[in-house]
């Protein structure tokens, strides 16, 4: 896929932003993105994007301009920034296109989200009885992980002491203040082994990218960063997901995510080992140490060694999250995709500032998991400068 770049990436503030609404921060964060790339709304030919709960994402032609522009709404749980840009880079490539954008955003409420389980397949029992709360999920996936290969509760804080202190240099995060690996241990308890430092919070944002043809970005200089690879995809028999009612087949139970990656990489002729930074889907500590195993990065339990020794952080051998993650700027569903894209083109482009990593990085991947058993990966490659 070398022939679709990304030539601007715009973000809003993450964060409890009162007085601002979600359609408001998609368009501060669409315009960031074409005042990045040099480029006028007018020059934009095909939109694709949504949120969860913020609204329509077509209708925001109404304060962009109203140039006839195709814009098709997305709405594909945390896969939906993820699935905006893969229907944006198919545009380009299908040539119905040659400047498409991908646009995320979200506003959730204060508060845990709140499913239905008839909308997502399940009876109402399902819910009734406490199994649509994600937290609990989370807790007992990563409590069987951590028996199964030896993953200890230090190492579940030092993902969130990361995170906190990777926020407090990003300007855009909503967590800013750096917290201690004692503090998150003795945060309270959400669901053992889970503490309250170690979740995310339903967040706003507006997260934008901006995609070209070879010739466009050619013609626009040597910011562009080339996307080697996007792909998602939906649960297959034999995983155990958020909301799965059951472990399905013999053995051990995998995760969509381990597919989707492994495509991902296969489709951009590169392995894990050729990443230089990552963004990994860290709804809460314990899915980050999880991803970095599913998406083919370690072997299951070498991830209290890494941590240990500091490997995924910004100056580590695989800096990991280095925005800070889900943990440090929220989650608005629509928006978390697309940050972390943008988190990678500003790494590949060299401009990070003190969260730059150091040595010239040329490869990025990055990674969204959601309910119930959706994935999103990407590989992007540095552009020449």
């Amino acid at each position: 896929m070398s022939d679709v770049h990304i030539v601007g990436a715009g973000l809003s503030k993450f964060g409890r932003q009162d007085g601002v609404t979600g359609r408001q921060m998609a368009v501060t964060a669409i315009r960031t993105a074409l005042a990045d790339a040099g480029l006028q709304w007018s020059d934009v030919q095909i939109a694709f994007g949504g949120s969860d709960s913020s609204g329509l994402a077509d209708t925001l032609v109404a304060d962009l301009g109203l140039t006839g522009i195709p814009f098709t709404n997305v709405k594909n749980g945390c896969a939906t920034g993820g699935s905006a840009l893969v229907s944006a880079v198919n545009a380009i490539r299908s040539g119905a296109a040659e400047v498409a954008l991908a646009v995320g955003f979200d506003k959730h409420p204060r508060g845990a989200f709140d499913p239905k389980p008839e909308e997502w397949g399940l009876t109402e029992g399902y819910g009734t009885h406490g199994l649509m709360v994600t937290t609990q999920f989370f807790a007992m996936k990563i409590t069987r992980y951590m028996a199964r290969h030896g993953i200890s509760e230090t190492t579940l804080a030092r993902v969130a002491e990361k995170a906190y202190r990777n926020g407090s240099i990003n300007p855009n995060a909503w967590r800013r203040d750096p917290k201690t690996l004692e503090e998150v241990l003795a945060s309270p308890m959400v669901n053992d082994p889970l503490t309250q430092f170690m979740f995310c919070n339903p967040g706003e944002g507006g997260a934008a990218i901006l995609l070209a043809s070879e010739s466009v970005a050619a013609r626009m200089g040597g910011r562009a960063v080339a996307v080697r690879a996007v792909s998602t995809g939906t649960r297959p028999f034999g995983t155990f997901e958020v909301f799965a009612p059951s472990v399905q087949g013999e053995g051990e139970p995998s995760s969509v995510s381990t597919e989707v990656a492994r495509r991902a990489f296969e489709t951009a002729g590169v392995s894990p080992s050729d990443i230089d930074v990552a963004q990994l889907q860290d709804t809460e500590s314990g899915a980050e140490i999880m991803h970095l195993a599913e998406c083919g990065f370690c072997e299951d339990g070498e991830q209290e060694g890494m941590l240990e020794r500091g490997e995924t952080e910004i100056g580590g051998r695989l800096p990991v999250n280095t925005d800070g993650g889900c943990l440090a700027n929220g989650e608005p569903i629509g928006a978390s995709g697309l940050r972390q894209v943008y988190e990678i083109v500003t790494q590949l482009r060299g401009e990070a500032g003190e969260r730059q990593v150091p040595g010239d990085p040329r490869l990025g991947f990055t990674h969204v998991y959601g309910a119930p058993g959706i994935s999103a990966c990407t590989v992007l490659e540095r552009g020449r400068r």
